[in-house]
């Protein structure tokens, strides 16, 4: 059973996690034109942050045997073909993760 704690915690979260999502439309709005640093990093930090998540989903692959390095080799191949195919990052990153589950779970 949750306690007062608890409750009082979650509410806090629940605020802030609101607010922050409101600021952006708070200070940028309709009157005001949008700084060009802004727009920028909006165009820049998806990449950044698709790359950031590469490295750090790759960065514990075992190259000393071949079940380290295949299942998430495979996998990847997977996602960019995918993507490319269909540009659909969802179904390009599902796909990647269930062939990686499989090759590991099943295959190797």
């Amino acid at each position: 059973m949750l306690d007062l704690h608890t409750l009082e915690i979650i509410a806090v979260i629940a605020i802030v996690t609101a607010l922050l999502r409101i600021f952006p439309f708070i200070v940028f709005s309709k009157s005001a034109k949008t700084p060009k640093i802004v727009e920028k990093l909006g165009k820049l930090l998806p990449f950044a942050v698709m790359g950031m998540l590469v490295v750090y989903c790759l960065k514990d692959i075992s190259f000393t045997s071949v079940s380290g390095f295949l299942p998430p080799l495979i996998s990847c191949i997977i996602v960019g073909v995918t993507y490319t195919w269909k540009r659909n990052t969802i179904v390009s990153i599902v796909l990647g993760v269930v062939c990686n589950m499989i090759l590991v779970q099943i295959v190797f």
